[in-house]
């Protein structure tokens, strides 16, 4: 098992010094990284917590998943590796699949 835990439906008002006094009743937080958005700088809802041990993570788990935090129940369980992704084209112009400026400038063919 992964120490890394996913904490999801985090109200935005949660700040990490806020997660981490409440996941460290299940032992030692190695880390804490609250997910914002790059371009304003705006939490995103979810964050992931790093405890030392697995035992301290699974306490956690069960200790965490579900509970209140500032009028919203938390969903805790162990982060999923990031998936590789394909890099993005340069895009924009034409010929990139019109997506959503209306018209029949998407379906067209060059």
């Amino acid at each position: 098992m992964n120490n890394t835990l996913f904490v999801g439906n985090v109200s935005f008002k949660t700040t990490e010094n806020d997660l981490q006094d409440m996941f460290a009743a299940y032992g030692v937080v190695s880390n804490v990284n609250l997910v914002t958005d790059r371009a304003t700088g705006k939490p995103r809802g979810f964050a992931f917590v790093t405890m030392s041990t697995e035992e301290e993570a699974k306490a956690a788990i069960e200790g965490l998943n579900g509970k209140p935090l500032e009028g919203r129940n938390l969903t805790v369980n162990v982060a999923r590796p990031r998936e590789e992704r394909a890099p993005r084209s340069g895009g924009g112009g034409y010929g990139g699949g019109g997506g959503g400026r209306g018209g029949r400038e998407g379906s067209r063919r060059y």
